[in-house]
């Protein structure tokens, strides 16, 4: 996606935000999403192999976090089955699973979001 293109994605979303936001609310809202976005773009790649290692070490009563981190090719991840794809195809429980995950981030990520 070009420069000008991701802009103008991220001021129609905040057009849709309009009537249920302050414009001085935007940046609490927008920021963290494309925070979340980007992370969730970065970790796809790796996603199935960390979900596959996690489940390998938990079987082997090991704990998992260095294994996943090096599966993942970076310093955090995340170890939930959802990705904001999936988010998106769940509207009903959208809060639900968009706190676990959330949560199914490493420690790190959790942090920025707290």
């Amino acid at each position: 996606m070009s420069q000008p293109s991701l802009s103008a994605f991220i001021w129609s979303v905040a057009d849709l935000l309009r009537g249920d936001y302050k414009q001085s609310d935007y940046g609490k809202v927008i920021l963290p999403f494309t925070v979340l976005r980007r992370l969730d773009c970065v970790l796809e790649p790796t996603k199935a192999a960390v979900l596959k290692e996690l489940a390998a070490k938990t079987a082997q009563g090991v704990n998992p976090e260095p294994f996943l981190r090096r599966k993942a090719g970076l310093s955090f991840f995340n170890q939930g089955p959802l990705d904001l794809p999936k988010l998106l195809g769940d509207p009903d429980h959208i809060a639900h699973n968009l706190f676990t995950y959330v949560q199914g981030f490493s420690e790190e990520v959790r942090d920025i979001f707290e």
